[in-house]
């Protein structure tokens, strides 16, 4: 496994605003496992966006757990950019 590889994490949020009252860790993983999470984000036309600080706090979150609120405004922040380049396309 390549050093970058092996260094490598990955975090996929999902929200449903009709069900969710918070963003869901819905993927995590490092190495070969975040390089999956990241190519199935790609073949889906799913937004990367690499922030390491932020991995770090959403990496504790648990699979299928909602993100703890001292993240709300980041993740916010971070969903509501997401929306207007979706929207741009």
């Amino acid at each position: 496994m390549k050093k970058e590889t092996k260094d490598l994490k990955a975090v996929a949020l999902s929200y449903n605003d009709e069900k969710d009252a918070a963003p869901k860790v819905s993927a995590k993983g490092k190495g070969y496992v975040a390089e999956k999470i990241i190519e199935k984000a790609r073949e889906n036309n799913v937004p990367i966006q690499e922030d390491p600080s932020l991995i770090e706090l959403l990496s504790e979150v648990e699979i299928n757990e909602q993100i703890p609120e001292e993240l709300y405004e980041v993740v916010a922040e971070l969903l509501s950019f997401i929306y207007r380049l979706d929207q741009q396309r």
